[in-house]
């Protein structure tokens, strides 16, 4: 077991310098040093013997040296863990007592690896003791090793080619993996309080994991995984790491329009690298649900550090599947391209057509199944309505944007299917609002106001339609007349055409039927028709066979009239579902079977 030698106060050395004689004076007063290291410019005056005792690398190198020549001098400008990892190896080699922690572990590991101080020079040497320390202090600890992983990130390489990187990740994960094990119990205790209580639920490894480098982050994170640590625990770790390392990923903190680069946050890590490798961490499954604030935090922060094309298409895919949810404010993302429209109207363009797209797979695979019952795991029309509203607010917010070309603002109307509305109020009110902040020509007013339907107008927008100087005439042409044929239908109480008639009843358009809907209504009346007719095709059959019976039995020569009439009555029996006789007698309960039948079919 290794434990933490305390060094006396009396012991402690001052700062060495290239002057400083520490060593000399320490162990060996009335000896003169006979080599000097410099390590990062730092000299360190001290003995051939203790060093070639313990060191093999410092033995290698002396035992090249001229023995003729006076001091020598040795120069490691890249030694792992700089001077202080220095000196602590080799008050290890004079044998002085000092204290090894966490804060220290890492470099020193490194150092008496690059030093070579292994058990074939020396029993119990700097090697050995590092890894049991590692083994029985850092490694059972999540504290502790989050630590040592933090601090291996300024070692360079070397932290692991020994193999304390790999060591202490993995000790995290199998730390957290227990942890979730033991939390189990208080965290079904957690889900029947309030939501207050719940936060205190929340692992507590979340906010050490949040130290670490984006590198060794992603180590953690996926050696996690790998464990079966639950989805929604790494969210959480994802959702806090990046709010920290990204300076607080709020809609109001960092995606102003004034600041079009986020600040640096944790020294030099790079916020590119950081919103692509948290993409990247987010788990697959399809059970766990990121949260769409952060997805939209991150989308913002994708575009203003001009992170990866399939970073950035990602993270819209994963909006595009819970489309419906989305509010308004979310898909008002700040434009970053000069000369753009205020907005990015591009990025929410492909966020609907990925929504559009899904939707599309799912009527093919409603319409390739056997069964109905799997239309129920496909967005139902409702979806499709939801947001279709929304799109229509987004049009409204963004239509006053003096930026906003025709053609973006055509190619988000047009890409909604027209039974995604139910009126058209919502898209004839954004059309309006650009008519008023963008002057078109007659052709473009024309080509714009194509894409509202008079007949989904409600009677309010109709009044305000047919007032509208803004519109080009033959659109309030349109308005008049359908208004004036819905005055006549409710004039005169007939139903008219009947598909018209229970759009304009009582002025609000009544929802169109999706081709899905349609589909799988006829699929059901197909498959009703196919039964019926299958059930005619045996009717059929049986009497075509007895017809062919009786046939057969009246251009018999050799038969009699019984043999006729018994023919004919076994005819007329097996017609008759229960009637199977065909004596006199069983005339009667045959008939009676046979009303009995009928009154039940």
């Amino acid at each position: 077991m290794v434990s933490e030698h305390p060094l006396p106060s009396s012991n402690r050395s001052p700062k060495l310098s290239s002057n400083s004689s520490f060593f000399t004076t320490r162990i060996f007063s009335d000896v003169a040093g006979d080599i000097t290291i410099v390590v990062h410019e730092e000299s360190f005056l001290l003995h051939k013997f203790p060093l070639v005792a313990r060191s093999g690398r410092i033995r290698k190198l002396i035992a090249s040296f001229d023995k003729d020549s006076g001091v020598s001098m040795l120069e490691f400008p890249e030694f792992p863990g700089g001077p202080h990892s220095f000196e602590l190896a080799m008050k290890f080699c004079y044998g002085i007592n000092f204290q090894i922690m966490t804060a220290n572990i890492a470099g020193l590991r490194c150092a008496a690896d690059f030093l070579e101080m292994t058990e074939d020079y020396r029993e119990d040497n700097l090697v050995s003791r590092t890894e049991a320390f590692l083994d029985e202090v850092v490694c059972q600890s999540l504290e502790k090793s989050v630590e040592v992983l933090t601090s291996c990130e300024s070692l360079g390489p070397m932290a692991e080619e020994v193999g304390i990187v790999k060591k202490c990740v993995e000790a995290i994960a199998m730390n957290a993996c227990k942890e979730q094990l033991v939390s189990g119990l208080s965290r079904l205790e957690c889900d029947d309080r309030s939501s207050e209580f719940k936060g205190g639920c929340l692992d507590w490894w979340v906010e050490d994991l949040s130290s670490l480098g984006i590198e060794s982050y992603q180590r953690v994170i996926r050696a996690m995984g790998g464990l079966g640590i639950r989805p929604d625990s790494i969210i959480m770790s994802l959702m806090h790491y990046g709010q920290n390392s990204l300076k607080g990923a709020g809609r109001g903190q960092i995606w102003s329009l004034s600041r079009m680069k986020p600040d640096r946050g944790f020294g030099d890590r790079d916020q590119r690298k950081v919103v692509e490798t948290l993409v990247t961490l987010m788990p697959s499954d399809k059970n766990s649900s990121v949260p769409l604030s952060f997805l939209f935090g991150l989308l913002r922060m994708a575009i203003m550090v001009d992170a990866d094309v399939s970073c950035r298409l990602e993270l819209e895919r994963r909006i595009s599947f819970r489309l419906e949810m989305v509010s308004l404010d979310d898909l008002l993302i700040p434009s970053v391209r000069p000369g753009d429209s205020l907005f990015d109207i591009d990025t929410v363009h492909r966020i609907l057509v990925n929504y559009l797209q899904r939707m599309e797979e799912e009527e093919e695979n409603v319409a390739n199944s056997e069964y109905e019952s799997d239309m129920l795991n496909s967005p139902g029309h409702g979806s499709l309505l939801k947001v279709g509203r929304l799109i229509d607010a987004y049009l409204a917010e963004i239509a006053p944007d003096p930026y906003l070309s025709l053609q973006k603002f055509s190619a988000m109307i047009e890409i909604l299917p027209d039974y995604a509305r139910v009126i058209d109020d919502a898209l004839y009110r954004a059309v309006d609002i650009y008519l008023k902040a963008h002057p078109l020509t007659e052709h473009e007013c024309k080509k714009l106001c194509k894409f509202i339907d008079c007949q989904k107008l409600s009677q309010e927008a109709c009044n305000h339609a047919a007032q509208n100087d803004r519109l080009p005439l033959q659109m309030t042409v349109r308005v008049l007349y359908f208004e004036q044929l819905r005055l006549k239908t409710a004039f005169s109480g007939s139903s008219g055409d009947g598909f018209f008639s229970q759009k304009m009843s009582s002025g609000i358009p009544s929802a169109p039927m999706s081709p899905r809907d349609n589909y799988a209504s006829l699929r059901r009346e197909n498959r009703e028709l196919k039964l019926e007719i299958s059930r005619m095709r045996v009717r059929l059959s049986e009497l075509e066979k007895e017809q062919r019976v009786m046939k057969q039995g009246m251009m018999d020569k050799a038969g009699n009239g019984k043999t006729l009439l018994n023919s004919i009555s076994r005819g007329f029996g097996r017609i008759g579902i229960f009637g199977t006789q065909s004596s006199r007698k069983r005339q009667k309960p045959g008939r009676k079977s046979r009303s009995r039948r009928h009154s039940v079919s």
